[in-house]
């Protein structure tokens, strides 16, 4: 059977209008079997038969005490979990919420062009990518940059944009194996508009970091 993703949308903040198409994408990449919602009852029940839990784009505080309960409890015990764009700007209030993913959105200039530096071209989310990747997207700033085992994946070169606050250590995207149950995070910053659904290099992306946390790729 293909690896289970509980793909998590649901929004408390701001709403992407590109959800509709990226629950779509992730359900195209067709290695995985994936269950949508945006209940917070679903984050309630037991995730053991999930590989990996995602939340993409949510925003603000979109769990219950239980699902957060329920979620510490699965990603702790060697659960996947994935992130992507405003998944940064989730759950401000709840301090494991900032350990898991490593980081939190601060704030972002413009949706405009930019240059993506890789840093680590041998993870399934890289490897496809050019040095140097163009692409239009909004830029996160971040509170701090992930320390201790977290790896990062993308950096942003700010000479490309207008707007950039974290200087040349400036993180776009990250994963880390956590603990000695062997979770597994995977972060990306993209995801913003319609149009990154539809880019062969993000989905590329995309597909790659979700394999990766889903325990599905060496």
């Amino acid at each position: 059977m293909p690896p289970r993703l509980l793909l998590y949308t649901r929004t408390a903040d701001y709403r992407h209008d590109s959800i509709p198409d990226a629950v779509a994408a992730v359900r195209a990449f067709g290695g995985f079997v994936v269950e949508h919602t945006e209940d917070p009852a679903d984050l309630e029940r037991p995730l053991d038969g999930f590989a990996a839990v995602v939340f993409l784009s949510t925003s603000g505080e979109v769990l219950s005490p239980a699902g957060r309960a329920r979620l510490e409890g699965y990603t702790r015990a060697g659960g996947g979990f994935a992130g992507v764009h405003a998944a940064a700007c989730t759950e401000y209030g709840w301090p494991y919420y900032g350990e898991l993913l490593g980081a939190r959105f601060t704030r972002h200039p413009a949706c405009q062009p930019g240059r993506a530096l890789v840093a680590d071209p041998d993870h399934p989310a890289t490897r496809h990518l050019p040095p140097v990747w163009e692409f239009t997207d909004e830029w996160y700033d971040f509170d701090r940059v992930p320390g201790g085992p977290a790896r990062v994946l993308l950096r942003a070169d700010e000479r490309s944009y207008d707007g950039g606050g974290m200087g040349a250590d400036h993180p776009l995207a990250w994963c880390r194996e956590r603990g000695p149950a062997g979770g597994r995070m995977f972060y990306t910053a993209f995801g913003h508009a319609t149009g990154a659904y539809r880019d062969p290099d993000f989905l590329a992306h995309l597909n790659g970091g979700l394999i990766w946390a889903a325990g599905a790729a060496d």
